[in-house]
């Protein structure tokens, strides 16, 4: 479990980068609406975050227990949910690699979601208070976004809906520095996360991890 919840923060912390070219300019936007002194716009930030995350959480608890009833009535072995966790978390390192970018069509699949969620995100503008700020980090939470929904693929395989809300959870908490550092701060870990032998030395430990998960689950399910 610990070596999944790793995984989970490394994707987030990586795949980030995606994050800054979606969620950058929304979190700008946001800090702008946001009202009252400089102290004040910090807590209403962090709110902000913790809606977010705690949607992710939501999410993966939702999927995680859905996954594990599904195969339970099924009468299936939830080891065929570990293979497809193994196969979604190789997936998530080819992305991360930059060699491959078909999550980014899973973000089409969430447009439909978010046209009905937008409008209440919307209606909390100005963030004015702490009620609004969490609120509204609730609702982005549904952004479309492949890398989220990949890694909800992995919570659906988790097995339990405990499991699914730390994976999305610690995926949440991976993706914290992107958004909420600003400035030089913000590029210097651009840059870090953009270096080719970084880049490809994590995608190839997720690899190397998808690649184990593989394995265990189709030994178990042959012998």
């Amino acid at each position: 479990m610990n070596a999944e919840l790793a995984a989970a923060l490394l994707i987030g912390l990586l795949g980030s980068s995606h994050c800054l070219v979606m969620c950058g300019g929304i979190a700008g936007a946001l800090q702008l609406s946001m009202s009252g002194s400089g102290q004040h716009k910090v807590v209403l930030q962090l709110l902000l975050s913790a809606g977010r995350l705690s949607s992710y959480a939501l999410f993966g608890a939702a999927v995680g227990y859905f996954g594990a009833s599904a195969m339970q009535l099924a009468g299936a072995s939830l080891l065929w949910l570990r293979l497809l966790a193994g196969v979604l978390l190789l997936m998530m390192a080819l992305y991360i690699s930059r060699l491959w970018f078909g999550l980014l069509v899973l973000e089409k699949l969430g447009q439909h979601i978010w046209r009905r969620v937008q409008p209440v995100a919307q209606g909390l503008l100005p963030l004015n208070s702490a009620a609004k700020a969490y609120a509204y980090g609730l609702c982005w939470g549904a952004l479309p976004c492949g890398l989220v929904y990949s890694t909800l693929g992995w919570s659906l395989a988790s097995g339990s809906a405990g499991m699914g809300a730390l994976l999305m959870l610690s995926f949440g908490i991976g993706t914290l520095p992107a958004i909420l550092l600003t400035g030089s701060a913000a590029t210097l870990l651009l840059k870090l996360k953009s270096h080719t032998v970084f880049r490809y030395s994590a995608a190839l430990l997720l690899a190397i991890y998808a690649i184990y998960t593989i394995w265990l689950a189709m030994r178990r399910l042959v012998f």
